[in-house]
């Protein structure tokens, strides 16, 4: 493994003091005044950010739709491929690397950044809208409940975990194997060079990984906000308004300070670990005093539909669908594969950085099967659930869900005919842990943002790291205030299109690299 110096890795080339703080200036005065004109444009102009975007939105959707769809199944191949192909053994950081985390800790963290807010927040909505509106065949029936969880599956399973990997494999390799910096732009050192990769398409390349995960993150937390406090005005009789979404989101970012400031070992693992036991605890309720055994035969039939429809899925494009005509498949898959690819350098980054010491295989194995499976046991327990509610109870979710997707885990725990205190503790701990992921998110968001804008350096100062976590909670609350919640979160599944052709880039890097590694050859190209 390369022993380079930290001076010498992060030397004057690449890092400046900025106010006498230690930063690559160009990365982060080009990240924080990007993300300061979208504020401000959320802001003042929210009408005309959000109608501007939404109308480019449409555009890529109609027109380049079939290019998401594309890459992420060029990425989820290509992961594959690397599983069991000769450099599966290479082990990420050399061969005297240990893993730093144990896999009880890596795993909880692996869930909790890639899936976190969002699951919680569709795990009921997303199959019981599916089951209400089905891209294909007759609404409200027990085929439409069946293919709900499949599609459930398919959105947040292999092929978004098979981005995130190979993002988080090819920093981890570069970074610890190669001896470059922990940033977006060391993949590209195979293709482009050193001079190219440490100018101004490199400064370019990091500045837009950067803007992307604060925005990405500022969104989901303002999503979970809003679940919150629903919550705590369904079990707690608070009012869902404004003044109480932004006083969570400072209770929040106060404690997501704390752990940011606690370090990354004491801070996101253990947060990590208490979320996953908290939804554990959740799922085993659900499964106990709900249909436990149309639960396990759901998940059987529909994890293996899934395993067999992987393809079919992966390629289906509503091309024969008149042109006119109201597009699910715009309006729920591209928009997931959009806002996973927002996501990646986010994602990926925190993934290389709690990664090292495992091989290339137990990586991608573990990144691809552990939050899948956890995912497919999550939307099954809640979401069939709900599923089998509607179809033998009619309990009436399905009008929830259209107008209000943030309350239906919470009226779906109302049709449990248990004691009040039971269902309160539950909404309680629904609320809990809502809230973890939220830190989670926030914490390790300001993590990577923070390594990003400081040349990749994995020990980023504390200073930066306390303003990017602040800067989400800020955003967040603007956007709320603004009423541009909307349009920032249609910017943010915009730039996945030009980061989905980076992604793409970094695996042709990446793949390059292996190879010269492979055959004992120098991992850099010439500049």
């Amino acid at each position: 493994m390369p022993t380079r110096s930290d001076s010498d890795r992060y030397g004057s080339s690449r890092r400046h003091n900025l106010l006498g703080v230690p930063v690559h200036r160009a990365v982060f005065l080009t990240s924080a005044t990007a993300i300061l004109l979208l504020v401000i444009a959320g802001a003042v102009v929210p009408d005309r950010l959000q109608a501007g975007a939404e109308i480019v939105q449409d555009a890529i959707s109609e027109n380049l739709g079939w290019f998401y769809l594309l890459s992420m199944n060029v990425f989820l191949i290509l992961a594959l491929y690397l599983i069991f192909s000769r450099y599966g053994s290479v082990r990420l950081g050399g061969e005297d690397e240990r893993p730093e985390f144990s896999s009880w800790g890596w795993f909880s963290m692996l869930f909790a950044a890639g899936t976190g807010v969002g699951l919680l927040f569709y795990g009921v909505a997303e199959p019981v809208s599916f089951f209400a509106d089905p891209p294909f065949g007759e609404a409200e029936t027990e085929e439409a409940a069946s293919d709900a969880l499949v599609h459930s599956y398919f959105h947040w399973g292999l092929h978004g975990w098979s981005m995130y990997g190979l993002v988080g494999l090819a920093l981890c390799y570069f970074c610890y194997n190669r001896g470059l910096p922990l940033t977006i732009r060391s993949a590209f050192m195979p293709l482009l060079g050193k001079k190219k990769v440490e100018g101004p398409i490199g400064n370019g390349i990091d500045a837009m990984a950067a803007v992307g995960t604060l925005i990405g993150v500022a969104v989901s937390l303002g999503l979970g906000v809003r679940q919150i406090n629903t919550g705590l005005e369904h079990a707690y009789g608070i009012h869902d308004n404004l003044a109480v979404q932004i006083g969570l989101i400072a209770g929040i970012t106060a404690v997501a300070l704390v752990s940011v400031l606690s370090g990354l070992a004491k801070g996101i693992q253990q947060l990590s670990k208490l979320a996953l036991l908290i939804g554990a605890a959740l799922v085993v309720y659900v499964l106990l005093f709900g249909p436990t055994a149309f639960v396990f035969n759901a998940m059987l039939q529909s994890l293996g539909n899934y395993i067999n429809e992987v393809p079919s899925r992966g390629t289906f494009t509503e091309a024969f669908s008149a042109p006119d005509a109201e597009s699910w498949q715009n309006d729920w898959t591209l928009f997931y594969f959009a806002w996973w690819i927002s996501w990646s350098p986010f994602v990926g980054l925190f993934i290389a950085r709690v990664s090292r010491g495992r091989t290339l295989r137990q990586y991608l194995l573990g990144v691809l099967l552990v939050p899948t499976l956890a995912s497919v046991v999550w939307l099954t327990v809640m979401g069939g659930s709900a599923l089998y509610r509607e179809l033998f109870e009619a309990a009436g979710l399905v009008d929830i869900v259209e107008d209000e997707p943030e309350l239906a885990f919470f009226l779906f725990l109302d049709h449990f005919q248990l004691p009040e205190w039971v269902v309160t503790t539950s909404m309680t701990l629904m609320i809990a842990t809502v809230a973890i992921f939220f830190i989670t998110s926030s914490d390790s968001g300001s993590l990577i943002i923070d390594i990003i804008t400081s040349g990749g350096d994995p020990h980023p100062p504390k200073t930066t790291r306390v303003f990017w976590a602040t800067s989400e909670g800020v955003v967040a609350s603007i956007l709320l205030t603004a009423g541009g919640l909307e349009a920032l979160q249609a910017v943010a599944t915009i730039s996945g299109l030009p980061f989905v052709v980076i992604l793409l880039f970094m695996c042709a890097g990446l793949y390059l690299g292996l190879r010269r590694n492979e055959n004992g050859k120098d991992g850099q190209a010439s500049s």
